[in-house]
């Protein structure tokens, strides 16, 4: 690792621990961190058992989300070897929380079994984009437009199944992801999976450097290249679906993350992958922090801060030209 790269590492987790501190203490109820460090030790202090019950779940979940849907829009673009494969984007979120409420709605008694099943709907998902891309040799236009249209399909049937889900089910049924009121048990759920979608990735991430090589040179490499792609687009799509399961739908993530750090630590996916956990981390804690604290009298989910801050985002990348072709890769 360059010196380059260990200075924005550094700068990124210094960054990180700020945000976290501001997060902790910022927000309806207003606590100093000196306060809220001495109320640890001492106890009885009320305002910090709310934030430990409240707050801390929220701002652990926005870690772990955006740590998790960075590193699968990473995995997705190494994968699909193109610049645009985001969860969000092309349809493996939606996918996930439709069969999320498939099973709300028709199958109750699986309930405990959800994240399995978001697993399945993601990877349903995903698979009918990569069918639908093969044919066209993955060309980044028609890839987009594909996942678009998957996306499309899969969020209107959750919308048709929203407002019965949200009759019979505590889940918000609405299509804008929240942070708002998770519980330790959704901490538990996420950090389980995420925990092994990370471990894997990080593990497996030297793969993704040989897949950017040509096929044949690839299996040069000892690598089966077919195997090597599903296994990665599988912890892809587990890291996305399971997010979904808990915190729904948040888009450009998984687009913005992978692009900003590859321009910053390069192409090398050992780095990538945890630089990735890190910055998306950050992105999303922030995100979520900004919109529970901007206005008083009202909450922006994180998911609609990330949507301001991806579509422009996405119309940069497609007047620089990374849209059409590998450079950002």
């Amino acid at each position: 690792m360059t010196i380059k790269q260990k200075s924005y590492f550094g700068i990124v987790i210094l960054l990180l621990i700020a945000t976290l501190l501001w997060a902790v203490q910022a927000g309806s109820l207003s606590i100093s961190i000196s306060e809220f460090i001495k109320g640890l030790f001492t106890g009885g202090n009320e305002t910090i058992d709310v934030i430990i019950d409240l707050r801390f779940p929220r701002i652990i979940i926005a870690l772990l989300a955006g740590a998790a849907l960075s590193v699968s829009g990473l995995l997705l673009q190494a994968v699909m070897r193109n610049p645009l494969a985001d969860a969000g984007v092309i349809g493996i979120s939606a996918g996930a929380k439709f069969f999320s409420f498939v099973i709300i709605l028709f199958l109750p008694e699986l309930y405990f079994w959800l994240p399995l099943f978001s697993f399945v709907g993601g990877a349903l998902a995903c698979l009918l984009v990569f069918l639908f891309s093969y044919r066209s040799d993955f060309n980044p236009l028609r890839f987009i437009i594909i996942g678009i249209a998957i996306n499309a399909v899969f969020t209107g049937l959750s919308d048709a199944l929203s407002s019965q889900v949200a009759l019979i089910s505590s889940q918000t049924a609405s299509n804008t992801a929240s942070l708002a009121m998770k519980k330790w048990s959704d901490v538990e759920t996420l950090l389980i999976y995420v925990a092994i979608g990370l471990i894997c990735a990080w593990v497996l991430s030297k793969w993704c450097n040989v897949l950017g090589l040509e096929n044949k040179m690839a299996r040069g490499f000892g690598i089966p290249v077919n195997r090597t792609r599903i296994l990665l687009a599988l912890i892809a799509v587990l890291l996305a679906s399971i997010t979904t399961a808990v915190v729904g739908v948040i888009a450009f993530v998984g687009l913005l993350v992978p692009h900003i750090a590859r321009k910053l630590v390069g192409g090398n996916y050992q780095i990538l992958v945890p630089f990735s956990i890190l910055f998306g981390a950050l992105l999303l804690l922030v995100a979520d922090t900004i919109g529970r604290t901007l206005f008083t009298q009202m909450e922006i989910p994180a998911s609609v801060i990330m949507l301001i801050i991806g579509g422009p985002f996405l119309i940069f990348l497609m007047r620089k030209g990374d849209f059409y072709g590998s450079k950002g890769r």
